[in-house]
């Protein structure tokens, strides 16, 4: 393993007195830093654009979307995966994300299990893991041997693969059907790939599963219309985003979300439309989950 041909793995010339400086010169230099991460990203739109519209057409056959990496880029996918199902309503089964050593390498690493490249079938195994699902292997270094081992596998099995790295030429990109390689360079902290990328993982995945989850009928204009109205807060949420919607007021709202069984979508069609509960379920069915289409209906 030779980690000197890793450009995240390299020090940053501009930080080189780090332990001189004052704390408002380091937060200053950690800004300037983390600014060049989205134009690195958008160097890269096609390869991720060409990456969401395969998870997508694999969203449409049934399959899953899972996320897999060791350390930090592990847990960004559980986070991304988490937020998921309060944010768009989606079944915790839909998006999954996978750690190396499992859920307690959340908080604490486990010793040589990103170092495997057997444990990461073991994982998808147990997953039951089909050709219609999506597997993004995430590794900053881009030679983890758990996410090259969980592509090597999700391959075998015909799911699509995708690999999100921060380094030229990543190992993992050879095993991947959509490779994405966002060069970020040299950290503040040498070595310490959860600064700028760990901002570029996060900053794709948030491309990935919320561009994904608009494409599946999860949004009506910019607004969460499959929120699931599960504590106090999201129940004012989800009434206020019917107002929103049809520029309604909120007693209108109330008791159209009421009238609806607590279902955005539905409150939202029977408020622009005027039809009841049951022709707005029948409209919104016969539109695969799409407002807008299910308006037109008549």
């Amino acid at each position: 393993m030779d980690l000197t041909k890793l450009s995240t793995e390299t020090r940053n010339p501009n930080s080189m007195l780090l332990d001189t400086m004052s704390v408002s010169e380091i937060v200053t230099l950690m800004n300037r830093e983390d600014q060049s991460v989205p134009e690195k990203i958008h160097e890269k739109i096609p390869q991720i654009s060409s990456a969401i519209e395969k998870v997508i057409q694999q969203f449409k056959l049934g399959g899953r979307l899972i996320y897999l990496g060791a350390g930090t880029s592990g847990r960004l996918g559980v986070l991304d995966a988490a937020e998921c199902v309060p944010t768009f309503g989606t079944n915790p089964e839909l998006v999954q994300g996978l750690i190396a050593g499992g859920q307690s390498a959340m908080t604490v690493a486990v010793e040589g299990a990103e170092d495997s490249l057997t444990l990461a079938k073991e994982d998808l195994t147990k997953l039951h893991l089909t050709k219609d699902d999506s597997v993004v292997g995430l590794a900053a270094s881009g030679r983890t041997p758990y996410v090259i081992g969980a592509l090597k596998y999700a391959n075998e099995i015909g799911a699509a693969t995708i690999s999100i790295a921060c380094n030229e030429n990543a190992e993992i990109s050879k095993f991947s059907q959509y490779p994405i390689e966002v060069v970020t360079g040299p950290e503040v902290l040498t070595g310490s790939t959860r600064l700028k990328a760990g901002t570029a993982q996060k900053l794709i995945l948030n491309m990935i599963s919320t561009t994904s989850m608009i494409k599946l009928g999860k949004v009506y204009q910019n607004l969460m219309i499959d929120v699931k109205p599960t504590n106090e807060k999201l129940i004012e949420r989800a009434k206020r985003i019917i107002m929103q919607a049809t520029d309604c007021d909120y007693q209108t709202a109330e008791k159209n979300f009421l009238a609806a069984g607590q279902d955005v979508k539905i409150a939202i069609i029977m408020i622009l439309t005027g039809v009841d509960k049951q022709a707005a379920e029948k409209n919104l069915q016969k539109n695969a989950g799409f407002v807008r289409k299910a308006m037109k209906e008549d």
